[in-house]
């Protein structure tokens, strides 16, 4: 299991963007909870399920794509060292 499999689109916050990369050209385009939710039903669907059914935007590919989580900015700097 993942977190694509864990995570349904109605857990997303509202502003939450997704990353979707195509495996074939390597285009990049961005989806939010309410591009992903046209029918009712939509929301219900795991992240596995939207990655497989969306196919690339780019003229003429169609290929598939590869889901990823946009952070909000929230990063962090590595804290650690050698012992």
């Amino acid at each position: 299991m993942n977190w694509k499999t864990n995570l349904r689109v109605s857990d997303l916050e509202p502003d939450q963007r997704l990353e979707v990369t195509c495996r074939l050209c390597g285009h990049v385009h961005y989806l939010t909870r309410q591009t992903i939710v046209m029918k009712p039903n939509d929301a219900q669907l795991y992240l596995d399920e939207v990655e497989r059914r969306s196919r690339c935007k780019a003229r003429k590919c169609n290929g598939p794509v590869r889901l990823a989580l946009v952070r909000k900015g929230d990063a962090s700097a590595f804290v650690g060292g050698l012992a």
